[in-house]
């Protein structure tokens, strides 16, 4: 990394400027910008940060607040409208020749004027300006002087972004879709949406929502209900019958073909598609989400939705074809023969081993894994669920299947976990559901050996843990209490300890696609391409076992540099994947920032179907918001967009 000559950043004040010792600074900057040249200077909602000294910084000021005022300023308020502009104006006056020192004070001045805005955006512009008016004043005074002429950047890229938008892996324009809400433009909120994934049903329900975590309004109360906004503006399409209104460009006359049939990609085919190019699906499985479809009961995540979101892609001219399985039906290399570029977005399907005495015993009442549990169920595989019924482990997974094991006819359905309820991965709100339908947590308890009689399991001999030293998770790590081991009676046993991608199709021949140690298909710069040239991976099997919409982020990612490579024959990042890669290393939220709004204004939940009874059926749980609950919602959206700029030299 590039040493840093100068940063604002966050507050903190670096000054190399002056020679010397240099006083460290660490940024996740790179050192050059694409094949462009090298990364001179960012500026930013959080100050300055410049790694080149010949970087005319009030130029660059200039510049920035003329992208600002010209590309991103909404104009729906007074102080926003007029302050950038004014501002604008002032900084090109200054590098005109034509200011005075006054002027300076005008631009500090406005800096108050923008503290009134409608949202953060102009906000947040005033500051880097305003640290290079103090900390680079004798930049602005030669100019002032006439000492000094305008010396641009080789070049300048800039970028929209929010906390929430950053945190996301699809980095979808949520303040966008959320206003669009609260304005009752339903059709069009999806449009946003449909920009950067084509499975709203799906993210509406079911997806982690890490960008409520990077929210802002909880900072004042509590966050906006991002993930279910999401779906109030999917649920309005298929309620109200509406075509989808998206059509693909004329035919590029390339053939793309896309293993696997889940969120990566589902998402990689539709964004082909919308491109022109003739794209087929393969999956192994008789129906469409891979493990959304088979490893997510329905309870959560309604099939026929789902089936609804493949329909939508198969319209634009996607044809999918279902029970056909890589490596057994069809091998890599023909593949790569018949079609011109190859996605492969394969999941995570194989169970990790719980590593306990007897697990490989092939005993009756073992399960080979949660996944394997749970898509027995979903595809109606005759597989009966005993009285009593063990889950180990702490994820959506275990939790999924204690929760399935009730409505399959347990009549006790419990889960071990060798930590606390506190550190399980699982989402919060899933727990408390299992708790309300009456599933049993035991906690800090780890499997030692399975219980069997007549090769037949009746119990789980487990070892009392307790709370050490945090490892590498950051988690406190469990250790066993010597000589607390017990044993917990049951007829099935469940291991939902995580799951990894199942690479078999590669044996059948040296494709020359590398693997990490944890199994998953190495891709490289962010390409998603592999080693194989025209075959690219993304999703759990190239991530390991993640989420729904990280998958979706790389189908989508995936998708414009196969674009590219069809069409150009070369892959590479654009400024939109370069731009993204900045400032999510960058980090666009401040957990400690005093956001100085008064609070109140609580979050709306979705109506639910509480109680153990709904623990007899796959009906789904949470019901759609109605429409004014969803507005009420939405009007809770701080808008806290801010734009970011590179300068290169």
């Amino acid at each position: 990394m590039a040493e840093v000559v100068f940063s604002s950043w966050g507050g903190k004040i670096v000054d190399n400027r002056q020679g010397g010792e240099p006083e460290a600074a660490v940024f996740k900057l790179p050192a050059t910008y694409l094949e462009e040249g090298s990364v001179g200077a960012f500026m930013g909602w959080d100050g300055v940060i410049v790694l080149d000294q010949e970087i005319d910084i009030v130029s660059m000021a200039a510049e920035y607040m003329k992208r600002v005022q010209e590309k991103y300023c909404c104009a729906k308020c007074t102080p926003g409208k007029r302050g950038t502009r004014v501002m604008m104006d002032t900084l090109a006056r200054i590098l005109a020749g034509h200011g005075e020192e006054k002027d300076l004070d005008i631009l500090v001045g406005l800096a108050d004027l923008l503290d009134n805005c409608k949202c953060t955006l102009c906000m947040t512009s005033a500051k880097p300006v305003l640290d290079t008016v103090k900390y680079f004043r004798e930049d602005y005074l030669a100019y002032l002087s006439g000492g000094r002429k305008n010396k641009q950047a080789k070049a300048y890229h800039d970028k929209l972004t929010a906390p929430c938008m950053d945190r996301c892996p699809a980095h979808i324009d949520i303040p966008a879709y959320v206003e669009e809400i609260k304005d009752y433009r339903h059709e069009e909120s999806l449009a946003t949406i449909r920009k950067y994934m084509p499975i709203a049903a799906v993210c509406g329900r079911v997806c982690p929502h890490p960008c409520e975590k990077n929210c802002r309004r909880a900072l004042v109360d509590e966050p906006i209900s991002i993930m279910v906004l999401k779906r109030v503006a999917s649920d309005y399409e298929w309620i109200h019958h509406l075509e989808p209104p998206m059509q693909p460009k004329a035919p590029t006359g390339k053939r793309i073909i896309v293993v696997g049939a889940g969120p990566a990609g589902l998402t990689c085919a539709y964004y082909l598609a919308l491109e022109g190019h003739q794209v087929k699906i393969i999956d192994m499985l008789s129906e469409p989400g891979g493990t959304v479809a088979v490893g997510i009961p329905d309870y959560r995540m309604p099939r026929h939705l789902l089936q609804r979101e493949a329909d939508v892609i198969a319209a634009l001219g996607v044809e999918i074809e279902y029970g056909v399985k890589l490596g057994r039906d069809v091998s890599l290399r023909e593949l790569k023969e018949q079609y011109d570029a190859v996605f492969l977005g394969t999941g995570a399907f194989k169970s990790k081993p719980m590593g306990v005495e007897g697990e490989d015993k092939g005993y009756e009442g073992f399960s080979p894994g949660g996944i394997n549990y749970l898509r027995a169920v979903a595809l109606g595989e005759p597989i009966e669920t005993p009285k009593r019924v063990i889950v180990v482990g702490g994820g959506n997974t275990a939790i999924d299947c204690v929760r399935v094991a009730l409505r399959e006819g347990a009549e006790e359905s419990i889960l071990l976990y060798r930590r606390t309820r506190k550190e399980m991965p699982a989402e919060p709100y899933e727990v408390d559901d299992a708790e309300e339908e009456n599933v049993k947590f035991i906690f800090l308890a780890l499997p030692t050996k399975l219980i069997t009689e007549n090769n037949k399991i009746v119990g789980v001999e487990v070892q009392k843990m307790e709370l050490g030293e945090p490892d590498e998770s950051g988690r406190r790590r469990p250790e066993p209490v010597p000589g607390s081991e017990y044993v917990i009676p049951c007829d099935l046993v469940i291991p939902a300890i995580g799951q990894d991608p199942d690479l078999s199709y590669l044996e059948d021949g040296d494709y020359g696609i590398k693997q990490t140690r944890w199994n998953s298909i190495v891709t490289h710069g962010g390409t998603m391409m592999t080693d194989n040239e025209g075959i690219f991976a993304g999703g759990d099997c190239e991530y390991g076992a993640m989420t729904v919409v990280l998958a979706v982020g790389h189908g989508r990612r995936a998708a414009r540099v196969m674009h590219r490579y069809l069409m150009e024959g070369k892959i590479y990042l654009d400024e939109e994947d370069a731009m993204e890669d900045i400032i999510n290393n960058l980090g666009a939220f401040d957990k400690n920032e005093n956001v100085g709004i008064c609070s109140g204004l609580h979050r709306e939940h979705q109506p639910k179907i509480d109680g153990a009874e709904r623990a007899a059926h796959y009906e789904e749980i949470e019901l759609a918001m109605p429409e004014s609950q969803a507005v009420r919602e939405a009007e809770r959206c701080l808008r806290c967009y801010r734009v970011g700029m590179l300068a290169v030299n």
